[in-house]
């Protein structure tokens, strides 16, 4: 299956790929979906950007939408997480004052003001983090980091320690759904529940989620999630999406001011005739969405998926094995066949971090690519060296066993 599956992807096959995280890999069959709609746009640019993609978008958001369960035109699509993120935290900042202190909606907006809190933790991708810190700067707010030590033990305890962070001024709650640097998947319901008692705005970046575990919006119940399907979905890149709770859609204001802005021919949403159209774009990878869902749906992919797991499982006991430091969190239960993975009480499903002794880390990384051809991301976070993998479809036992056939002969000679 896997050797199959592997042709499905234009990678080097000289390379063992073990960095899907980063951005992603995009099927044949999605990139041909995403190339036939720039050829579409070529032939009659007019048409194609003035209606055809019009019609094509309201029909990749459906698709998105379905997949994720919620509404059609509660999703906008944008070219990273890291945008649409910015949408959210410049409109706190701003909060689109009309010259009277009030929204256009007439109600008092959700406005960061100085001492306001925005706890997150301190797992964070570092884009994320510098865009809260720049909006502190802005209002004087604070980027209140609550420390999450490795291992993490249950999830109880996890939503315990990061409410324990909760203060009187807490506006925020910014949390990643599969973090960046620690591969950790958080449990989110209980905090989103929390913070929607408390009056407490919850956003959440879904970059690595989308994809990699299941993902119903409507049951997370966060107030603002958005997620890159560039990466685990495996769309054309350049695809996230920003997903806003219909009530609060009016707080957030257009990044780009264009057309959609007092349009003169406004559609059901205001939320996507403000947020969708900037002018001239490529919109060919927010049409490839459809051909990613399916493309998966054709493959089986909760069948991909349980065999990535499995690996992953695997190969972070070998690499542990090796050091013999404590894993930053327990080994998943493997679910019976046929079950949903990840199971509710995992920690991690297809991308994991390991730990690795002190060790020359510009050293290692360059023999594991001279010598071995391994793309995996490897650096130091806290005082610890970390190893993140990523196995996605086009993976198999051999790429798992050559990275621990590297880490293994590699690991004693570049100790410190």
């Amino acid at each position: 299956m896997s050797n199959s599956l592997k042709s499905q992807f234009l990678l080097d096959p000289d390379v063992v790929f073990l960095n899907h995280g980063s951005f992603g890999a995009t099927p044949r069959p999605v990139l041909e979906a995403c190339q036939g709609f720039q050829l579409e746009l070529e032939r009659e640019p007019v048409r194609f950007l003035s209606i055809r993609a019009r019609e094509l978008l309201i029909e990749s958001r459906a698709a998105l939408a379905e997949y994720v369960g919620v509404g059609t035109d509660d999703i906008i699509y944008f070219p990273n997480p890291t945008t649409a993120i910015n949408v959210v935290a410049r409109s706190l900042a701003d909060a689109y004052s009309t010259g009277n202190g009030k929204s256009a909606e007439g109600r008092p907006p959700l406005r960061l003001r100085a001492g306001d809190e925005i706890l997150t933790s301190d797992h964070e991708y570092g884009a994320m983090e510098r865009t809260w810190r720049y909006v502190c700067y802005r209002t004087g707010a604070r980027f209140v980091q609550q420390h999450i030590p490795t291992p993490v033990t249950t999830q109880a305890e996890f939503v315990e320690r990061f409410w324990s962070g909760v203060t009187p001024r807490t506006k925020v709650i910014f949390l990643s759904h599969i973090t960046s640097p620690t591969a950790l998947i958080f449990p989110l319901a209980e905090i989103c529940r929390r913070a929607r008692a408390a009056g407490i705005l919850t956003v959440i970046d879904g970059a690595h989620a989308i994809g990699q575990i299941p993902l119903n919006l409507a049951e997370l119940d966060a107030d603002i999630y958005t997620a890159a399907c560039h990466k685990w979905l495996s769309s054309a890149k350049g695809c996230a999406f920003l997903y806003t709770r219909p009530d609060i859609q009016p707080w957030l204001e257009p990044l780009v001011v264009s057309f959609g802005w007092e349009n003169d021919h406004p559609g059901p949403s205001r939320y996507v005739d403000w947020h969708q159209w900037q002018g001239t774009r490529d919109l060919s990878p927010f049409l490839s969405v459809p051909a990613a869902i399916k493309f998966q749906k054709d493959n089986d992919w909760d069948a991909v998926r349980r065999r990535c797991h499995l690996m992953a499982i695997d190969t972070r006991r070998r690499i542990h094995a090796l050091s013999d430091l404590e894993p930053i969190c327990p080994e998943p239960v493997v679910p019976p066949a046929g079950a949903a993975i990840p199971d509710s009480a995992a920690w991690f499903c297809q991308m994991f971090s390991a730990r690795l002794p002190q060790v020359n880390v510009d050293l290692l990384r360059k023999r594991m690519w001279d010598e071995y051809r391994i793309e995996a991301p490897l650096g130091p976070w806290r005082d610890q060296v970390r190893l993140r993998i990523s196995f996605q479809g086009y993976n198999d036992q051999t790429d798992a066993d050559t990275l621990v056939e590297a880490v293994t002969r590699l690991l004693p000679a570049v100790a410190l």
